[in-house]
């Protein structure tokens, strides 16, 4: 799919536009001037059409009109809700509305025109063409035989200055590494194996310079990682903890860690998952390193001036067999703390203990970990929000105001330390995991120990939001690439902590 910004008249658009198919955005506002011309145009027709469909102008509201012997051939009208709530994430609906109805109607060539003129230009070519290709976006690799692929060969995002195209190139990298980031998840586990995101990163290595260091077991029992090798050590598979560096291209003037959760099947171990807990869907339990190695993809090609960035991923199996650590057990994390196991399907936070300690002693400015780390958070947040926790106000806005920008969205959360009264053992210097009450702010407690003290650090639970069982938003159902967007944004902007 081709994107190009050309600058249109929105009193002529139907005379001037020569694609196939034309979409265009309607306010609720019946007085809007472009439903007027669009009705001078067309004829009275269109506003008796409009009514018969009881199109509103609601958002997200679409109808296709087929014109016979009529430039365009095909008309797509899509509802912008109230002009005074048509914004940056409205912007992006829009765009992905209209995207889908033209391809439904077999588009080929696709104007596109949504009033854009009090928002920035090159901002607003960036959305409008990352909601047309995430949304168009289709996962056909393990079918025999592939659906035709039905989206635009060309779009043209009318109404916008020829100096927006700049923003279609970093489009282009952004969608890449969310598409990277869904691919992984979506993959099933006897394919997304740890091997499997070694090689992803190998490949990504390879193909834009990075650099790359695979930790295999001895190598994380050497640095004492007994937290995350405790989770490891159930599965047949072997472990592989990976460290990509994407070096700055200048003077290096900061330096950030991107952590993510890489369980690419967890079972719980012997606390076992049943069917209802949807044990099968646990192939996304690695959503967190799909997202940081995603945001990696975009951020090679991006590739900031003056930063250096770190993803670091401690990818394993939770699995049950006769060496699988069992409840009850006391393990050793590499700082030294040692942690009772009293749950092993809360498993991911033992992983990113060692990943955390790991990528402290690299001395980032700061960190932000991923994972899909508690139904807590789902049941909180739902699954369009993901939760944030973090000591830092400066980092926590930052975040949110990149996860703004890139059509996502954060909540923060408190880390109340009273709460952390849950995580105490009678044994050991801690619990993997506390009541069932604040379970989202324990596990959020229990990896602050293993960041160093003072250090800028946020944690991003998106287990509701890493996947879709319908589709939402720009997203079709299956794997969304969530995060991905934030992180690149937040580098973007210096990464600021």
């Amino acid at each position: 799919m081709e994107f190009r910004c050309t600058p249109a008249d929105p009193d002529n658009l139907l005379e001037s536009w020569s694609g196939d198919t034309l979409a265009v955005g309607l306010f609720q506002d019946t007085d809007h001037p472009v439903r007027g011309e669009l009705i001078r145009l067309i004829g009275d027709d269109l506003q008796v059409q409009l009514e018969r469909r009881r199109f509103q102008g609601k958002p997200g509201e679409t109808v296709v009109l087929e014109r016979l012997n009529a430039q365009p051939a095909c008309l797509v009208l899509v509802g912008l809700g109230e002009p005074s709530d048509f914004h940056g994430t409205a912007l992006r609906q829009a765009a992905a509305s209209a995207a889908r109805a033209a391809a439904q109607a077999g588009s080929r060539h696709l104007g596109l025109w949504l009033p854009v003129d009090d928002l920035e230009p090159r901002g607003s070519a960036m959305a409008m063409a990352e909601a047309v290709r995430l949304s168009l976006y289709s996962d056909q690799r393990f079918r025999s035989e592939a659906d035709p692929l039905r989206q635009p060969e060309q779009v043209t995002l009318l109404g916008l200055a020829e100096s927006a195209n700049a923003g279609l190139e970093q489009a282009a990298a952004i969608c890449a590494g969310v598409e990277l980031a869904r691919a992984l998840v979506a993959a099933p586990p006897n394919v997304a194996t740890p091997h499997y995101l070694a090689e992803a990163a190998a490949t990504l290595a390879a193909d834009f310079q990075l650099e790359l260091k695979v930790l295999e077991r001895d190598d994380c029992a050497q640095l004492g990682m007994g937290a995350y090798l405790a989770v490891a050590q159930g599965s047949d598979l072997p472990p592989k903890f990976l460290h990509l560096t994407l070096p700055a291209r200048g003077v290096v003037s900061r330096r950030v860690a991107l952590v993510g959760k890489g369980l690419t099947f967890d079972s719980g171990g012997y606390n076992l998952k049943v069917a209802g807990g949807q044990i099968e869907m646990m192939k996304y339990d690695m959503g967190g390193s799909a997202a940081v190695l995603g945001a990696a993809r975009a951020l090679a090609e991006l590739r900031p001036s003056d930063l250096e960035v770190h993803v670091i991923v401690a990818s394993c199996d939770n699995m049950i067999s006769g060496g699988a650590i069992q409840p009850g057990a006391i393990v050793t994390a590499s700082n030294g703390k040692t942690i009772e196991i009293n749950n092993t399907d809360a498993e991911g936070r033992l992983t990113l203990a060692d990943a955390l300690v790991y990528a402290c002693r690299l001395e980032p400015d700061a960190v932000v970990d991923l994972a899909t780390l508690t139904g807590a958070c789902l049941i909180a947040l739902g699954d369009e929000v993901a939760g944030l926790w973090s000591p830092s106000d400066e980092l926590a806005e930052a975040l949110i105001t990149a996860a703004e920008a890139g059509g996502e969205s954060l909540w923060r959360m408190p880390l109340r330390r009273s709460y952390k009264d849950g995580l105490k053992s009678q044994l050991a210097d801690m619990k993997n995991t506390g009541p069932r009450p604040g379970g989202s702010i324990t596990a959020a407690l229990f990896l602050q120990e293993f960041v160093t003290k003072g250090l800028a650090w946020a944690h991003l639970d998106i287990a509701g939001t890493v996947w879709s069982d319908k589709g939402r938003g720009l997203d079709p159902a299956g794997a969304t690439g969530f995060g991905v967007r934030t992180l690149v944004e937040w580098v973007r902007q210096g990464a600021p902590a």
